[in-house]
């Protein structure tokens, strides 16, 4: 960044052209003409743990703190299409989320929980489709509609094959699923958000800023490409699509980057696919404070490179938020933990005073000329992977993960030699034991959950259950959409991992070319 930023640095902006007003193509202000002097962000804790009885408690004592929206956190079994009972499974039961292996799982999770008065966004890929339905026959034993249904479904497979690695179908086969998904919320669950399309784990892999943005939206323009092959209309399914960002901690270019993402984009949708109407062309995002720079050493710390991020995240527009807790680099967030993050953001909104004014650094040399950089830097980027075949090709020839990781190789030998400083682990430190209560999985979840899996095959109708698993495969090898018999699985007691399974059978198992 240069140190002083003046007049003459904005000789290619144009305000009319690239800033306009809020509400207003191309969105740089925000997507709102009154963003949140009309309401605050929806305020965020991503939460799970162990069984699903053990969440609801953490999700009940969530919103009675305040917390607007649910954000769920899935374990890794969940994740990759495995039963808590399968032996790939062994010691990863409710260890990073919840472990949910059924509707009955689906039920306990959301007791006591009115699914047509909070927004639930669900952290999931690759069983994405899957975990959709169960929510979905959740609500209808609660006596709610699909249509009455709203939040967020992650469902965003391509970052994983770049950044997370929680995929199980090849990319053709798993843009279908994501394109059935589109289709069915489209008619039957008009509030759900389809997609959320994610930064998040690309920069916490280690990309740029830059970098983020431009192979963020290198996957929205293979979403959005399939789901026009599909049949589907951008005008229709593009208000649907959202993404999710990181907050990281250079604040000024965390605001800029926000800003050029937002711009970016409705140019993308706008000249590149035709979108005419404007909730088709604007960014609308949530935002997670950035895993990857909490520290073990001095914890406490923590609290204060949140506070700066979700800033970062509020002053750049963001819809939605979910900030950090200080423990979360020993383990999973405690309660204290949890809430204390929780009253970062209630602060900002409540006591900060910057949500009383609309964008307050437009017009600022620095930010504008930032922003600009931005959105050039990553329009560059994606020049060059259609240079290279496209999203897919880039993908899976390894040239958008060899990009990522030369990033985050540049950035630790930053931090090893000291020119980028990490307050309490490369200067600052001390020889202070820092002692905090970290949260424990109890290991007899584990126990508990294989049981509970083995007794819903024990006692459901195996003649419902065998024709309804049967019909996921048919409809799999045609090309009907999936959604629709995979809800009438899951109300037959299908598992996750069995419907996970007889998509395996069908489309097979993704493996990963490895990098040179």
């Amino acid at each position: 960044m240069k140190p002083f930023t003046g007049p003459q640095d904005q000789v290619a902006f144009n305000a009319e052209r690239d800033l306009s007003f809020p509400g207003e193509f191309p969105f740089t202000r925000g997507i709102q003409p009154t963003m949140y002097r009309g309401r605050l962000w929806t305020m965020r804790q991503y939460a799970g743990f162990g069984t699903a009885s053990e969440s609801n408690q953490r999700y009940r004592y969530l919103l009675s703190q305040g917390v607007s929206g649910l954000s769920v956190a899935f374990d890794l079994p969940t994740q990759i299409g495995y039963d808590s009972d399968h032996n790939l499974a062994s010691g990863e039961v409710g260890r990073v989320g919840v472990a949910i292996d059924s509707i009955e799982d689906m039920a306990v999770l959301f007791d006591g929980i009115p699914l047509d008065k909070v927004s639930t966004s669900m952290t999931i890929n690759a069983t994405a489709i899957i975990l959709l339905a169960l929510y979905v026959a959740v609500g209808r034993r609660q006596g709610i509609a699909p249509k009455q249904l709203s939040g967020t479904i992650q469902n965003d497979i391509l970052k994983e094959y770049i950044a997370r690695g929680t995929y199980i179908y090849p990319p053709q086969a798993s843009l279908r699923i994501v394109t059935d998904i589109f289709a069915f919320c489209e008619r039957e669950v008009p509030q759900w958000n389809t997609i959320s399309i994610s930064g998040y784990h690309i920069r916490e892999a280690g990309s740029t800023a830059v970098q983020e943005v431009a192979f963020t939206f290198a996957n929205a323009i293979a979403y959005v490409e399939s789901a026009r092959q599909a049949g589907l209309d951008v005008n229709s399914f593009g208000q649907r699509l959202s993404f999710f960002f990181n907050a990281h901690n250079n604040f000024l270019e965390e605001v800029a980057k926000f800003r050029a993402a937002r711009r970016l984009w409705a140019r993308i949708m706008k000249d590149r696919f035709g979108a005419t109407h404007p909730r088709a062309q604007q960014l609308r995002f949530h935002t997670q404070t950035a895993g990857s720079t909490l520290t073990a050493q001095q914890p406490d710390n923590n609290i204060v490179r949140v506070a700066v991020q979700a800033m970062a995240a509020v002053m750049g527009g963001t819809q939605s938020l979910h900030t950090n807790g200080r423990d979360e680099a020993l383990a999973l967030p405690t309660e204290d933990a949890a809430r204390i993050a929780l009253r970062t953001q209630q602060i900002i909104g409540c006591e900060s005073g910057v949500a009383n004014t609309i964008d307050p650094f437009a017009g600022s040399y620095h930010i504008e000329k930032l922003t600009t950089e931005i959105e050039e830097g990553a329009r560059e980027l994606l020049t060059r992977i259609e240079s290279v075949g496209g999203t897919l090709t880039a993908i899976e020839t390894g040239y958008i993960q060899r990009q990522v990781q030369e990033s985050a190789y540049k950035a630790q030998l930053a931090i090893d030699s000291g020119e980028a400083v990490v307050v309490g682990v490369n200067k600052f430190a001390t020889d202070e034991t820092t002692s905090i209560e970290v949260f424990q999985v109890d290991p007899q979840l584990e126990v508990q959950q294989k049981a509970r899996v083995q007794g819903v095959r024990a006692r459901r109708d195996q003649a419902r259950w065998k024709a309804a698993l049967d019909a996921v495969g048919d409809t799999a090898r045609g090309t009907g959409n999936l959604v629709p018999p995979i809800i009438a699985a899951v109300e037959a007691h299908a598992t996750v991992g069995e419907i996970a399974d007889a998509l395996r059978g069908i489309f097979g198992e993704y493996r990963e070319t490895s990098l040179d």
